[in-house]
């Protein structure tokens, strides 16, 4: 019986389309367990998050000059921009902007606006979770002011306690009652008369896998007009967490004051923080005269929300 002859490229054929066929079927089967390699090979200590608006440029540069100026290469920043609605010059615009700093994250699926600013959490954290490695996640608005190289010596010090929880880290608030009017209200809350315990939006901190239980359920998550309500509902049911209370993050509607303790402080003009950041960086303290417009509180955990937070003195 005479033998059968392959030529070679029938052979390559053949091996390449079980390869294929293998791929197909492990796509078919494994769904989401297929990893696809991050766009950034480097790793970030940690990611900064600063929501902004389109027209917004002024305050964008004020932070590039002042907090966001001499960050470590470790450190990457991003100001999250909804483009659905925007003109075609507004967007030329942000492009010539992007190609100069290389620090906007544009959206392109995204309506900027204030009933969109949940979206643009979620839609933002997925894409820096699809895209970059890191360790922690700093999300803050443009009138925020922070110290970031405060921050990361703090990140240091929790991680050599040698903790295996997950941190969600800000000032949180357990007793705020549900809005029912104005640009925040609910029509849809049920859950209960108060929000659940959530860090308020100024400026709050989320380690890696918890950027990653967001990013991996982003389909399934409930919006509500609120992003930090959302982001404490949505961490609520997460076990092996840490959620840490920190009056060093002066975040709440108004500014508490001025507080050489702050590493986050919200409400701040372009002004202010010009000031802040030239006090810092010449004298290495932010307040050459401290303030305290009113009282802060320790954030109780031993009892319900709604009689966590009493405003003590002493506390700014």
């Amino acid at each position: 019986m005479p033998k059968l002859k392959f030529g070679l490229f029938p052979v390559i054929g053949l091996v390449l389309l079980g390869i294929l066929t293998t791929y197909y079927l492990c796509i078919r089967r494994c769904g989401d367990s297929v990893v696809t390699a991050k766009s950034d090979q480097q790793s970030y200590r940690l990611v900064v998050l600063v929501l902004s608006a389109p027209e917004n440029l002024e305050q964008r540069d004020t932070i590039r000059k002042t907090w966001l100026a001499g960050r470590s290469p470790d450190v990457k920043a991003y100001f999250a921009i909804g483009l659905m609605n925007l003109r075609p010059e507004q967007k030329l615009t942000l492009e010539s902007e992007h190609k100069k700093h290389g620090d906007l994250l544009m959206l392109p699926r995204l309506y900027d606006s204030y009933n969109t600013i949940t979206k643009k959490v979620l839609q933002s954290l997925t894409y820096i979770h699809q895209n970059h490695e890191f360790e922690f996640l700093l999300k803050a608005d443009d009138d925020s002011f922070a110290l970031i190289d405060q921050i990361l010596r703090e990140l240091n010090r929790w991680q050599l306690k040698g903790t295996k929880r997950e941190l969600y880290w800000g000032y949180f608030d357990g007793r705020a009652r549900v809005k029912r009017s104005g640009p925040w209200k609910e029509t849809d809350w049920f859950l209960c008369d108060l929000y659940l315990p959530y860090a308020l939006g100024g400026g709050y901190i989320l380690s890696y896998n918890l950027v990653t239980f967001i990013a991996d359920n982003a389909d399934y998550l409930k919006l509500y007009n609120s992003e930090d309500v959302s982001m404490g509902l949505w961490l609520a049911p997460v076990s092996n967490i840490e959620r840490r209370h920190d009056t060093r993050f002066d975040t709440e509607y108004r500014s508490r004051g001025c507080s050489n303790q702050y590493l986050v402080t919200h409400k701040q003009s372009m002004d202010d923080m010009r000031k802040l950041h030239e006090s810092y960086t010449r004298y290495g303290y932010m307040c050459s005269h401290e303030v305290s417009n009113y009282l802060g509180y320790q954030y109780n955990w031993t009892v319900p929300p709604s009689q966590c937070c009493e405003r003590r003195p002493g506390i700014a």
